[in-house]
């Protein structure tokens, strides 16, 4: 039976945005400006016009955000750069898999151990489970992040207003565990998903998945895609032995309830389009054009 939760207050809410900042809002703006106008590759002035924000600021409050320009991010939201991320996306999978998670092709990447729920459990509809939730700023808007005692079990995103939204999207998954609300309990994960320099194999992130068989599978070949890299709905069916189910794979991807850390968004279009997103394809955009300033840095 799930237990009664309160939502986060108005001035819970507004303290949050305070400390999340103004840099996501600028970047999305910008994000949508440049969504629109990708083909004609605007300017640093047109799109610091745009924004009503001077060119050197938002220079600055874009790097500081992403590691990128403006510019580098706009080349990164290009479909040549998506093609480019697709290059050899089956056999990507299948040497990760070779390879183990914690090899080469993880590297710089998050370091995740993960298990799956019994499927009585699941069918069960999570009953006996404890889950702790709460809102945290992250670089991508509000973090809606869940944890059991196994590990993390939900990661969503939300924008201003849409909280109750995001909660009611994810308790829905599991209706009959009991959801507590308990920010001291999410902030630990919270502060090592969203930091690169805490990504390692030393002390990896534990998260548990909550599904199907099916979509249990279709997740754990999500881990498998490196960072900077991507694949296809089509090429993660032939993978898990079923080539005939691209469409159910893409159900699997658009229920996948740990957002980022399992990287559905690194699933693309066999042309390299960005296809759906459950958070929003703006912040799809977002966390791509991230993780290539991420990978910059990296290789820099």
């Amino acid at each position: 039976m799930t237990v009664a939760m309160d939502m986060p207050s108005m001035a819970d809410t507004k303290s949050l945005s305070r400390e999340m900042g103004g840099d996501y809002a600028t970047v999305r703006a910008v994000l949508e400006f440049i969504t629109e106008r990708w083909r004609d590759q605007p300017s640093l002035e047109e799109i610091a016009d745009r924004i009503g924000m001077s060119p050197m600021h938002l220079q600055r409050v874009f790097h500081r955000w992403a590691g990128l320009t403006p510019k580098q991010f706009l080349q990164a939201l290009t479909l040549d750069h998506a093609r480019e991320l697709l290059r050899d996306s089956a056999s990507v999978l299948d040497t990760t898999f070779e390879v183990g998670l914690s090899g080469p092709a993880r590297l710089h990447d998050l370091f995740v151990v993960h298990e799956a729920m019994t499927p009585g459990a699941y069918r069960a509809g999570g009953r006996g489970l404890i889950i702790r939730w709460g809102f945290h700023p992250s670089p991508f808007g509000l973090a809606l992040v869940m944890v059991t005692e196994h590990g993390l079990a939900g990661l969503a995103f939300s924008d201003p207003g849409e909280e109750a939204a995001a909660l009611d999207d994810m308790t829905r998954r599991w209706r009959q565990a009991d959801y507590v609300e308990d920010r001291a309990a999410i902030e630990p994960y919270c502060a090592r998903i969203f930091d690169p320099a805490r990504w390692s194999p030393e002390t990896p992130l534990r998260i548990v998945l909550i599904g199907t068989d099916f979509e249990v599978r279709v997740w754990e070949t999500l881990l498998a895609i490196p960072l900077g890299r991507a694949t296809t709905y089509s090429d993660i069916a032939a993978h898990i032995g079923k080539p005939s189910a691209a469409r159910a794979v893409g159900t699997a991807v658009g229920k996948n309830p740990v957002s980022f850390v399992v990287p559905c968004h690194r699933v693309l279009g066999k042309t390299g389009s960005l296809c759906g997103y459950h958070w929003g394809l703006t912040r799809k955009r977002a966390i791509l054009g991230w993780e290539a300033g991420v990978t910059a840095t990296a290789t820099a």
